[in-house]
């Protein structure tokens, strides 16, 4: 236990010290703790044995739940509400699904599977590169990338789930299944956000941070509670976070730099994390088909999929360039190919290795240039 919380202390120190570094750099920050696990793992410096797959996923599981929950209380409905449709439309685009079955020559059921662990757009990632170089758009498209990023989680989590029950063979119902899913998520998210800004307008906890510490008792039951019932914790926790960060509750300034520093920290610790789980010389096994599904991604399957969706709305075709190029693969991805690993199914190809290989370029190309493309379509 003190080896382990060493481990924590310095390796959230270094991050903190690297993120200044990052801050003056190009490169999303997210990439430079990913590179930190690296050097702490197995081929790293360091050489510390870690595969513990169950670990990390229980350890991002409750990270990214956090993430998904600021994602949604800094949401500002009113700036939200004229894109909202482009962007629920945006999150559930499958262009990806069938990519996989085409460029990698893989059954149908496994292309469809690689395609939902893929298909999500990562809050995390996109969260991260907008607000840490302070990108505002033209015609509120910063906040469809966000309420994109943010709903389109869930979606690929819950096509992930439904995936890994029809390749292992499991008798289910696929409509029972998704209709499960969305109605406790939403439900659940529904009802304890309200009853959450209830409770902090009409309860004197009587300590400062009562209200902040309630909030975060709420969005844990938030994820679990719908979880457990067999619905969509992620699209409860994010709905939640939209109800409550739209109304008014008292001591919301400190309830904001209190998480404000939890995600941070949450994401230091998946990208760090994850990075510590991969094996680098295995990466060069999966690279071909990795980059041939980035190359697809990035100027076929999402260039089309947004341009069918955004150009009936009206959308200026700088806006669609921009909105087509901001597709970031990030951690949602890789937690998301820890549940295949940890289901046991065999598949062609590494996935967790190659959904890695995908994020790394997504996030180097996409995200390092993702300001550039901005100016160079004049949509700052």
């Amino acid at each position: 236990m003190n080896q382990l919380l060493l481990l924590a202390g310095v390796v959230i120190v270094a991050c903190i010290l690297m993120n200044r570094i990052a801050a003056k750099l190009p490169l999303p920050s997210l990439l430079l703790f990913i590179g930190l696990g690296m050097c702490f793992g197995v081929d790293g410096f360091f050489k510390i044995p870690f595969d513990d797959y169950e670990l990390s996923e229980a350890i991002c599981s409750v990270s990214l739940l956090f993430v998904m929950f600021y994602g949604g209380f800094g949401t500002n409905l009113k700036t939200a509400k004229p894109v909202m449709g482009k962007a629920f439309l945006l999150s559930t685009a499958g262009v990806v699904m069938a990519a996989a079955h085409v460029l990698l020559g893989v059954g149908w059921m496994e292309g469809i599977l690689i395609g939902s662990v893929i298909a999500s757009t990562d809050a995390a990632s996109v969260f991260n590169v907008l607000r840490s170089k302070q990108l505002s758009l033209k015609y509120n498209t910063d906040s469809l990338l966000e309420l994109e990023s943010g709903s389109n989680d869930p979606i690929s989590y819950m096509m992930t789930i439904l995936m890994i029950s029809l390749v292992s063979g499991e008798q289910i119902s696929v409509a029972g299944l998704l209709l499960k899913q969305i109605l406790i998520g939403a439900a659940c998210g529904f009802l304890i956000g309200k009853a959450s800004v209830f409770i902090l307008n009409q309860i004197d906890f009587g300590m400062k941070q009562g209200r902040t510490i309630f909030l975060f008792a709420a969005v844990i039951v938030g994820y679990a509670l719908p979880s457990v019932a067999g619905g969509n914790g992620y699209l409860s926790v994010y709905l939640c976070g939209i109800l409550i960060g739209n109304r008014f509750i008292p001591d919301k300034k400190e309830m904001v730099h209190f998480f404000d520093i939890l995600t941070e920290i949450a994401q230091m610790v998946i990208f760090f994390l994850l990075g510590l789980l991969v094996t680098p010389s295995q990466l060069p096994e999966v690279f071909v088909p990795a980059l041939l599904l980035c190359l697809f991604m990035l100027f076929i399957g999402r260039p089309v999929s947004v341009l069918a969706i955004l150009k009936p709305f009206g959308a200026s075709w700088q806006q669609i360039g921009v909105v087509s190029w901001a597709g970031l693969r990030g951690v949602a991805s890789i937690v998301f190919s820890i549940y295949v690993v940890l289901s046991g199914i065999p598949m062609t190809y590494n996935l967790f290795n190659m959904v890695f290989v995908i994020v790394l370029l997504s996030l180097a190309v996409q995200g390092t240039l993702l300001p550039a493309v901005s100016r160079k379509l004049e949509m700052i």
